[in-house]
């Protein structure tokens, strides 16, 4: 028999939905529950008291009063960009011209890319993410560098080769072929090994013709068991560029389904300026949407209508958009995504926030088979929040009457002292110091 590692603590458990029904019957906190990992998965999740009962053999890791979480999950990052992120003073467009590209354009260093895989990476964990979808450079290797990284701290992991053949520098452009031919190389390479998964990933359409959209759209048909990634309607600025490149098109969300690329496994970054023509056709097609709110305040995109697209049952994942984002951490991104919500007149539970960092990030991946929830046979990717990380939260968290109250505090407040412990596929990390 496998060696059995018994974590014990309060744990949050997912059952549900609580983005289209009642929280409290979507999630739950077990004040003193247990997890049961065993040959990297978990076995059992219960009352700590039965399981200690049941499995004596068991080695016991005892977090107390801390939260016992499925691993975060951030639906939609730029790893390319960490060595830039929190950059001055600029809205999208602008923004990609001063900062972004020319920061991808150092990644034509195979070396330079290996350094900010691990990096980031090593950021993300510290921050308690433990899998992530990401977007890498248009040269071939930075995937090669981001999935051998994550394959060395054995981390499922979603990425793909950025595509672009137009209004970017010269040094990132490829060619509807060569973008094609160098994503199924890599398709083959790495989709379905060990933990890694390929999502096809056109930038977003003002920088790929429809010639290159059209080839990504024909090889996403042939890889279909692939996720196929971009952005859609961040900016007004850049919607109506859209319409001056695509005139034919009926909206922003035409100029990828016209090519093939709008379908169940599409995950649409940011969405937050949509007609009602693209909700309903986003809808019908049970597509994705990844919500970036640090990053949609701080380049000034907008405020996305979460309970809006909820309502009518599309997937919403939570996502950093490193380094569009401003921050690390899933903790910031929920209160960021709950102050957006506020603006909005919709606030989020917290309830609702953990979920959407965790179920509801692994659903717009197509992974909620294998992580980000607490139940038997889920790959045992965990992180453990301490729930009076700083003397700040502390003091609220004394003051709370009930368990929520007592959660608030550190999603609101909590930073990379609030990760008490992670693990991944039943591995504990050790943090250096």
């Amino acid at each position: 028999m496998s060696a059995q590692t018994l974590l014990i603590g309060q744990t949050f458990e997912a059952v549900g939905d609580p983005l289209t029904g009642p929280w409290e019957e979507a999630v739950r906190i077990t004040p003193s529950g247990g997890v049961l990992i065993e040959a990297g998965r978990i076995a059992e999740v219960g009352a700590a008291e039965d399981l200690r009962r049941r499995y004596r053999q068991a080695v016991v890791v005892d977090y107390a009063e801390n939260l016992i979480c499925p691993g975060f999950i951030d639906a939609h990052v730029h790893y390319p960009q960490t060595a830039m992120i929190a950059s001055w003073g600029k809205q999208l467009i602008d923004w990609l011209n001063t900062y972004t590209f020319p920061e991808e354009m150092r990644l034509e260093d195979p070396d330079y890319a290996r350094t900010i895989a691990a990096r980031y990476l090593d950021l993300a964990l510290d921050h308690g993410t433990t899998s992530m979808c990401s977007f890498a450079t248009t040269h071939p290797h930075s995937v090669d560098a981001f999935f051998e990284a994550a394959a060395a701290r054995g981390m499922r992991t979603v990425a793909g080769k950025v595509c672009m053949d137009r209004n970017a520098p010269a040094g990132l452009l490829d060619t509807p072929q060569s973008a094609y031919d160098d994503s199924k190389t890599l398709i083959a390479r790495w989709h379905g090994r060990g933990r890694a998964g390929y999502a096809i990933t056109p930038r977003f359409s003002p920088t790929s013709s429809p010639a290159q959209l059209s080839a990504m759209g024909a090889l996403w048909s042939e890889h279909p068991g692939c996720l196929m990634q971009t952005h859609l309607s961040e900016q007004r600025a850049e919607v109506a560029w859209v319409e001056t490149l695509f005139p034919q098109a009926r909206d922003y969300l035409d100029t990828y389904e016209a090519h093939g690329l709008l379908g169940a496994r599409g995950l649409y970054g940011h969405s937050i300026h949509l007609t009602p023509r693209e909700i309903d056709r986003l809808a019908e097609t049970g597509a994705a949407l990844a919500h970036c709110p640090t990053s949609n305040s701080f380049i000034g995109s907008g405020l996305m209508d979460l309970a809006g697209v909820a309502a009518r049952g599309i997937p919403v994942g939570l996502a950093t958009d490193t380094g569009g984002g401003s921050s690390f951490s899933m903790l910031r991104t929920m209160a960021a995504a709950y102050e957006i919500a506020q603006l909005r007149g919709t606030p989020l539970h917290p309830a609702q926030l953990l979920w959407l960092a965790t179920t509801g990030s692994a659903r717009s991946l197509h992974l909620h088979d294998r992580i980000g929830t607490l139940a038997p046979g889920m790959e045992a990717d965990l992180t453990v929040l301490d729930l009076a990380s700083t003397p700040a939260i502390a003091q609220r968290a004394a003051e709370a009457e009930t368990i929520w109250e007592a959660v608030f505090p550190t999603l609101m407040m909590g930073d990379d002292r609030a990760i008490a412990d992670v693990w991944i596929a039943g591995t504990r990390r050790q943090r250096d110091g």
